[in-house]
């Protein structure tokens, strides 16, 4: 029987629609027959899509069959969504990549060949149920005798073969051989799964992708183009996944790289699955190094270098389609990152920061701007001078200030700062930016002002070896140091504090002016003033002068001319100022002390004398208890350190003419008699010991030592009666209070029971021991310890301390033993 068809909707790869009126029997398996009333399907499509079972060809061709006006004008209004001029298209590229991937290796082929005119039906045919049935066998029909591999083939062969599959299948297409066009296009695609010859793959990609663009544009043609596009579109996102299942990441690669192409034509706005693609490529580099790879590396001879290199031509094509009108300061973002890890050559980096600069310059948003120029400023700094780097900076400012627009991108704006300090260590060379400081007033915010002056102060320290006077960095960095320091108030923590005070401390250290001591004084002059909230920092000054003065009396060599003596009393005024402003009566103590020293060593004596009667007379302020890391401890042992220090420093002190004799030491002795000492503390009888000693020393002819061009109490008295007296008095009152003292333990504690007695007992032979040792070294000085003339013998009886000190010793030490006796 004869079916009737409607021809009015017919397509050749669309499912038709066949009317029977009879029962067909014997029908080709898979084949479809229905009653004179009903109508079926042509028989199932072997190419029925895996998503929903339909045809992708006939379902693009339904949709331009139903497609309505209204479809029409959204397609035209998707129009604008095409690429444009600006794009390079693919062609573009074929010639490069067929000239640069070459090889002399032999290649194969396997096509497909068939008589175009075999199972032709003639045009008049009536029975199109029957063509229909005709083009499915033949689909199916991939017999062995249709398929021939050739092989040795050259490339030009190859290339020779891939355009005579071009042409044929222009041909069967034109005849209306759509089964054998849609075979070649099969075998074709088959051939990209073949690295056979790897170094050839791209060229071999750009080739046989040549045909699917012949088999596209053909189905364009002949389907409705909206449709066609929509149907894409709708796959790409499950093509793009199809993908991850290719085992070869260079097969896989390129494989992105055409649906990449395809997805720029119909749909470039759709860059999800762009990206998608990238990063899946990205994700396939660690197959690089799995087994069967390498084993395909070893087998063909070729270094993994010269693999990669390979995978250029896909890559640079799927970045240049996901870059495809994107934002500019993104795209030079991105390409400032990639500078800053490989460099570029150096013929090359000025074009392309001029380049670069001249579109970063142009964008318009502050935010946009900033984030990509502060990338672009680590390869500025990296590659130029402090010119480039000034320029860029002064860009950066005509765009941030206005509306101040900085004050949202104080995080950009220290990213500049931190890059600069990394590469530019010579602050005189980075100070002489006339935009440097000018920047840095963008940071209007405190609490970041302060980050960034505390990070160039960090990098200052760190890399500034040698001591500077360079005005220019004296200059901005004391504008630096004072920004820190206007910064503290009564909120701030004392950990903040000290790191603040630490870092101006360091530049302190670093300046130097040489023999230029005027001018390094006045340096230090105006550094007080300009932190004086910082007490460490005072401290650290007041060190630095007294090293001043030190460096004076080494440099006149100890005889200082009317000029040097007049500076070095200016360096003790200094210290005498500046030490009551500190409020810490420790640091007080040991500066007045280290400064009359240091006065004393530079012959200022009554400088030296003001410093010494300054430190005895805040001596009642030391309180009975400090605070050390937050836990409250007595002040004992540190107020003794001290004092101990300050009786070494009387032997050499001369006494003032008009304030009597041993002035210093009686006033030391009444303020610590006065000094409200803890409870059962035996600190004041550890003074009054220590004492001993440098009273003894005074009583010598000649002193254990002496300071040059300062005359002590031994050239002034010169071994006076009076002068021994006074210190014989004085040593015997010392040590009528020892004794006091000893005999107020032995009556503290009722001696009933054995533990007690013996605690005493320890106690008195240790503080007999102690004394005995005390005038045994004062017996060195005179000669008396073991054996000795009898002219020293005579000379030393005849000093009555000695005899003094040796005779209530040895009774002391006597009613110490009866007592624990």
């Amino acid at each position: 029987e004869v079916a009737l068809v409607e021809f009015g909707d017919y397509h050749p790869l669309k499912p038709i629609m066949v009317t029977d009126t009879k029962t067909r029997r014997g029908a080709r398996k898979g084949s479809t027959s229905s009653s004179s009333s009903s109508s079926s399907s042509a028989p199932v499509d072997p190419l029925s899509s895996m998503l929903d079972g339909t045809d992708p060809l006939s379902m693009f061709a339904a949709a331009s069959a139903s497609e309505t006006p209204r479809s029409l004008k959204t397609n035209l209004e998707k129009e604008e969504e095409v690429v444009g001029p600006d794009f390079e298209h693919w062609l573009s590229k074929r010639g490069e990549i067929l000239a640069r991937f070459t090889t002399t290796e032999k290649l194969s082929i396997q096509c497909f060949f068939a008589s175009v005119s075999g199972k032709a039906l003639s045009p008049g045919s009536s029975a199109v149920s029957e063509k229909v049935r005709t083009r499915l066998e033949e689909l199916d029909d991939l017999e062995e005798g249709s398929q021939r591999e050739l092989l040795n083939l050259s490339q030009q062969d190859y290339a020779n073969r891939i355009e005579e599959l071009n042409q044929s299948l222009k041909e069967a297409w034109a005849s209306d051989q759509k089964v054998k066009a849609l075979k070649i296009v099969i075998q074709c695609s088959k051939l990209l799964s073949d690295t056979s010859v790897i170094q050839f793959y791209p060229s071999k990609f750009v080739l046989i992708t040549d045909i699917l663009d012949t088999f596209v544009f053909l189905l364009s043609t002949s389907i409705f183009s909206s449709a066609f596009h929509s149907g894409i579109q709708e796959t790409l996102p499950r093509l793009t996944a199809m993908i991850r299942g290719i085992g070869d990441p260079l097969v896989a690669a390129y494989a992105r790289a055409y649906l990449c192409r395809v997805g720029m034509e119909v749909a470039p706005h759709l860059k999800d699955s762009l990206n998608r693609n990238f990063f899946d490529l990205l994700s396939t580099f660690k197959q690089i190094s799995a087994e069967s790879v390498q084993n395909q590396l070893v087998l063909q001879r070729v270094e993994v270098p010269e693999y990669l290199t390979l995978y250029s031509p896909a890559i640079n094509w799927i970045l240049q389609c996901i870059a495809y009108r994107a934002p500019e300061h993104l795209l030079f973002g991105s390409l400032g990152r990639s500078l800053a890890c490989a460099d570029p050559p150096e013929s090359e980096r000025l074009t392309i920061l001029n380049e670069a600069w001249k579109v970063i310059t142009k964008v318009r948003s502050p935010q946009d701007y900033v984030n990509c120029a502060e990338i672009w400023v680590e390869f500025t700094c990296r590659h130029f001078t402090k010119r480039e780097v000034n320029t860029v900076l002064a860009d950066i400012i005509k765009h941030m200030t206005p509306d101040r627009a900085f004050e949202d991108a104080y995080p950009q704006l220290q990213s500049v700062i931190r890059k600069i300090l990394t590469y530019f260590h010579d602050f005189s060379l980075l100070f002489s930016m006339e935009r440097f400081l000018p920047f840095l007033d963008m940071f209007q915010k405190d609490s970041v002002r302060v980050e960034v002056c505390k990070s160039i102060m960090e990098v200052f320290i760190k890399h500034q070896v040698e001591l500077t006077r360079d005005p220019v960095i004296l200059n901005a960095m004391l504008h630096i140091c004072k920004t820190m320091h206007d910064s503290v108030n009564a909120l701030t923590l004392e950990d903040e504090k000290r790191s603040l005070a630490l870092l101006i401390i360091g530049f302190i250290r670093m300046v130097s002016f040489g023999r230029d001591f005027e001018q390094q004084l006045s340096f230090c002059v105006e550094a007080r003033a300009t932190f004086c909230n910082l007490e460490p920092v005072l401290v650290q000054l007041i060190h630095t002068v007294n090293q001043l003065a030190m460096e004076t009396l080494r440099v006149v060599r100890g005889s200082h001319s009317r000029k040097t003596a007049a500076f070095v009393r200016a360096c003790a005024a200094y210290s005498f100022i500046t030490i009551p402003s500190l409020s810490s009566i420790f640091s007080r103590l040991s500066l007045y002390l280290l400064s009359g020293q240091v006065a004393l060593a530079n012959q200022c004596l009554s400088q030296s004398d003001a410093f010494l009667q300054a430190a005895v007379s805040i001596l009642p302020e030391v309180p009975r208890s400090i605070s050390i890391e937050g836990k409250l401890r007595s002040s004992e042992s540190f107020l003794l350190d001290f004092i101990n220090n300050f009786l070494a420093t009387l032997l050499v002190v001369p006494d003032h003419p008009e304030h009597g004799v041993l002035y210093l030491v009686r006033g030391l002795l009444n303020m610590v008699q006065d000094y409200t000492w803890e409870d059962n503390s035996d600190a004041k009888v550890r003074v009054y010991i220590s004492a001993l000693p440098l009273l003894a020393a005074m009583s010598q002819e000649t002193y254990l030592y002496s300071i040059p061009k300062v005359d002590s109490n031994e050239t002034l008295y010169g071994g006076d009666p009076k002068f021994l007296s006074e210190i014989n008095k004085l040593c015997e009152t010392l040590i009528g209070q020892i004794l006091d003292h000893l005999k107020a333990l032995g009556r503290d504690e009722v001696r009933t029971e054995t533990t007690h007695c013996d605690q005493h007992g320890s106690v008195f032979l240790s503080w007999c021991f102690h004394i005995c040792n005390i005038v045994e070294k004062s017996c060195e000085a005179f000669a008396v310890k073991n054996f000795y003339s009898a002219k020293e013998r005579r000379r030393v009886m005849g000093h009555s301390v000695g005899l003094s000190c040796l005779s209530v010793c040895l009774s002391l030490c006597l009613s110490v033993c009866l007592s624990v006796c």
